[in-house]
């Protein structure tokens, strides 16, 4: 709501709210279908989703191409002399 609120104003935003409450309600009752709240990880992942088609379509109106650019794998020597390529996080890359 508070981003809502930010982005339409107080009176809309309370407005979108109850209407949200009321769709979750007649789904619930209507249809039997439950409703389940997304895990803060899927939320964060849908965000970036949508800020990342969001980014693709504004540089594409101005006549531009994005690409990923892919982070720069490392190297660590294990005790036993065996080279590990491992992401700049530390995560070991299975090849």
């Amino acid at each position: 709501m508070r981003r809502q609120r930010a982005r339409l104003g107080a009176s809309k935003a309370i407005t979108t709210t109850a209407h949200k409450l009321v769709r979750i309600l007649y789904n619930l009752m209507g249809h039997g279908i439950a409703y389940i709240r997304k895990q803060e990880a899927a939320y964060a992942e849908q965000v970036r989703d949508h800020l990342q088609r969001q980014l693709h379509r504004r540089t594409r109106e101005l006549g531009y191409e994005l690409k990923k650019i892919e982070p720069k794998l490392e190297t660590v020597t294990m005790a036993d002399g065996e080279v590990v390529p491992v992401t700049p996080d530390g995560e070991i890359v299975n090849e």
